[in-house]
């Protein structure tokens, strides 16, 4: 039985985008598609692939849509998102988290074996052994990459020496092929001054490069270096490193990303795509109106949401429980009529999209599609 989502009689319907049921995920169609355009076009022009990062959308179709526009696959965080992605044809998948349980060898295995220039990442021998016993007994060689610890400490091998041994493990089984390497600066990605996240990335980037380097000395082939992301995307190529960019969030956008600034203090190129849309189910003290998206319906390490529109300005979102958000209009006098819609930007989009599960896609006024978020909740 075909799912049926809530909002879906509204597909079409001129001014349904008012109409819908809230908390709804709203994601603007021509601002996401200026954001591509945007990435595209950058990567073209300073020579770097895309390979941009699911768990930001979790989603075929924006996957889809992403590799129609040149990206040449798509990274996955989870062995879970890149088994959905799989599922919807999605091909050239990076996961970029190793693992080490025997149940995880299985299904990279299973994955590695249907799903077409599949790759993974490893940044330990436990990694790299598990892997080449499920491939040899797959009967398909699997492609690794070795995942580099640039300054982030979450995952990935020391860079130099270790990292160029765990290639060379890699390099010798028979039954794995070594790609090259990944590498990640995430604790910079949100640096505020542009001039210290570039002298700071630009450093980081050198230990890759460097390791990288190393490697190919060694006689072992290097050919795909992997990482980055959007806080540092115009950085990332001027260090002639990467061959490829894992930026994810540009498609969307939220309030962390658009508190960065680039060069000169430019804002950043992509815009403001996705949206928490609510709706007003209270207004009995002055200055201040009820809505019915709280806690569940925001990420909220970030803090709270940024009122995009339907608020007058000045007014402040804040969470008023789990089910709830607060609006402080600004002053007595001010007031929301009940019914009416606010709309939010996320503070944090990747763990948003994970709360819900469609897209609402709007074109002006109008709800012109509903894309599942086939990943959600695929956190394994």
């Amino acid at each position: 039985m075909t799912h049926r989502f809530l909002n879906q009689d509204l597909i079409g319907v001129p001014g349904g985008r008012a109409k819908l049921a809230t908390p709804a995920l709203v994601l603007d169609l021509k601002a996401f598609e200026r954001n591509v355009a945007a990435m595209r076009d950058h990567c073209a022009r300073v020579g770097l692939k895309l390979r941009a990062h699911a768990k930001t959308h979790k989603s075929v179709a924006i996957a889809r849509r992403l590799i129609e526009a040149g990206a040449v696959g798509q990274c996955c965080a989870k062995i879970g998102e890149a088994e959905t992605l799989a599922d919807g044809g999605i091909e050239g998948l990076l996961v970029t988290s190793p693992v080490v349980t025997a149940q995880a060898f299985a299904r990279v295995a299973k994955l590695n074996a249907r799903a077409a220039d599949f790759m993974i990442v490893a940044d330990s021998a436990v990694a790299v052994d598990g892997y080449a016993a499920a491939a040899g007994a797959s009967g398909k060689a699997l492609k690794v990459l070795v995942d580099v610890d640039i300054g982030l400490h979450r995952t990935g091998i020391r860079p130099g020496q270790d990292a160029l041994e765990l290639a060379k493990r890699i390099a010798a089984s028979p039954h794995l092929t070594f790609m090259g390497l990944q590498g990640y600066a995430g604790q910079l990605q949100h640096v505020a001054e542009f001039s210290d996240r570039r002298t700071q990335s630009l450093a980081a980037l050198k230990l890759l490069g460097d390791t990288r380097d190393m490697i190919v000395a060694a006689g072992v082939p290097c050919p795909i270096v992997s990482g980055g992301g959007t806080g540092t995307y115009n950085i990332d190529a001027e260090a002639r490193v990467f061959t490829e960019l894992q930026a994810g969030s540009y498609i969307f956008m939220d309030k962390q990303y658009c508190d960065v600034k680039i060069a000169n203090g430019a804002p950043m190129p992509f815009e403001t795509a996705l949206f928490v849309q609510t709706t007003v189910i209270s207004a009995n003290m002055p200055g201040l109106a009820t809505t019915d998206a709280g806690l569940k319906s925001f990420a909220t390490e970030a803090g709270s949401p940024v009122i995009h529109a339907g608020a007058p300005e000045g007014a402040n979102y804040f969470f008023f429980g789990d089910e709830q958000g607060g609006i402080l209009l600004g002053g007595a006098d001010k007031r929301l009529n009940l019914g009416a819609t606010v709309l939010c930007t996320a503070p944090h989009c990747d763990p948003t999209v994970n709360l819900y599960d469609a897209y609402h896609v709007v074109d002006g006024d109008t709800l012109v599609d509903i894309w599942p978020v086939d990943a959600r909740g695929r956190s394994a």
